[in-house]
């Protein structure tokens, strides 16, 4: 049963959600601004996964579904053009200053019918090896520290033009390489578990009707709302990293199968603004106000900074991506990605290719900085995408010709 709304209701609805990011209720009275960046447990949950969007700046709410749409916004599943799909992500992190530590990624969806879909994915976060050392400098072994998001998603078209998506997540974080329990002084550290959800919304319309060789696409994703996480039984309790992403993407048909699609993407962290103060010193103490609820930390986000209404547009991350396919065989991206010097000076341009075979794709990006020793630096991405339906329909044919 389709439920439809009417167009102008959905704009509405998007226009409300970018007016939350950019006019936020904070203080009129603008204070001094210093570097003040957010901090949270997890944050391998805020790294791209895939190649696709890591070369268009990291852009991914309004883009066209694919099997990876399960990060970025799992609503846009409703909309895809195959029945179902899978693809494998792998990314070495920071290999500027280590050699072992990478991403893991694994999502793939299915189509129950043409008005809903289910998705899943795994990501998998290795720290590498880590070289123990006791206070006499002998050496006490080594441990793999690790962790990793399982998710689960379900979709469904709202109407023609609009979906809506919600994901449920579980989150294991292992600090301490599954040696179990660690003592530090007099308390004790162990693995931290946390549940987190997703709500989705994904927009999608071609503008000019049936015919149009121009389409208009909008999507909001609220992610990783959930429980705060702790690594010492509960007595200290640190935010998941919530985030708002809002985007937008236009596509143009070029004819021929080609295409050029341009986005842009907006991202926002719910969590508390530290807050800072001088103390009779005059040193600079910070707080991440850990003891907030996530409730009120989330809707308090837009306005807790202590620099005002200019701090937190600077908490405000924008995403640009352009992507050309042609032929639909082979794919030409870049983007770029902006983050405020003071909050966290994450500048960097992004490109990739993708190709696309009988039965799969091979998709590939790579990461620029903007600023030298950058330990982004040379960060390379591979993903492989399988479409299922291709790899069905090819093996039907062969059994017919038979």
């Amino acid at each position: 049963m389709n439920i439809y709304m009417r167009n102008d209701t959905i704009i509405v609805f998007l226009t409300v959600l970018f007016s939350l990011i950019v006019f936020s209720s904070a203080s009129a009275i603008s204070q001094e601004v210093r570097y003040n960046p957010i901090s949270t447990a997890v944050p391998f949950l805020t790294i791209t996964p895939d190649s696709r969007h890591g070369a268009m700046g990291e852009v991914g709410a309004a883009t066209s579904p694919d099997a990876n749409s399960q990060y970025m916004n799992p609503s846009k599943f409703a909309f895809a053009r195959d029945k179902w799909g899978f693809a494998l992500s792998f990314t070495p992190w920071l290999r500027r200053l280590v050699s072992d530590v990478n991403l893991a990624y694994i999502s793939g969806f299915y189509q129950l019918d043409p008005t809903q879909a289910i998705g899943t994915s795994l990501r998998y976060f290795s720290m590498g090896a880590i070289n123990l050392v006791g206070a006499d400098k002998t050496r006490l072994g080594s441990i793999s520290p690790g962790e990793f998001a399982l998710d689960f998603s379900y979709s469904r078209r709202l109407s023609d033009y609009f979906s809506g998506g919600v994901s449920l997540r579980y989150i294991r974080s292992d600090l301490g390489g599954g040696v179990g329990g660690t003592q530090v002084g007099a308390e004790s550290y162990s693995a931290g578990n946390a549940f987190a959800t997703d709500v989705s919304f994904y927009y999608h319309h071609l503008l000019g009707g049936e015919d149009s060789k121009k389409s208009f696409s909008a999507g909001a994703n609220f992610s990783n709302i959930g429980s705060k996480i702790s690594y010492n039984q509960g007595s200290t309790k640190e935010f998941l990293p919530a985030n708002l992403r809002i985007g937008t993407s236009y596509i143009v048909d070029l004819g021929d199968s080609s295409s050029v699609a341009l986005s842009l993407d907006l991202n926002k962290l719910l969590v508390p603004t530290p807050s800072y103060r001088v103390d009779n010193s005059g040193n600079v103490v910070r707080d991440n106000n850990l003891n907030k609820s996530v409730i009120s930390s989330i809707f308090g986000s837009f306005s807790d900074a202590p620099g005002g209404m200019k701090e937190e547009l600077q908490e405000v991350t924008v995403s640009l991506g352009v992507e050309y396919w042609y032929k639909r065989e082979f794919a030409v991206r870049a983007g770029y990605f902006n983050e405020s010097q003071y909050k966290g000076n994450r500048k960097y341009f992004t490109a990739g290719i993708g190709v696309k075979l009988n039965i799969a794709s091979v998709d590939v990006a790579y990461l620029i900085p903007v600023e030298h020793n950058n330990p982004l630096a040379n960060t390379i991405r591979f993903s492989l995408l399988f479409n299922m339906d291709s790899f069905l329909k090819r093996k039907k044919a062969n059994t017919v010709s038979m």
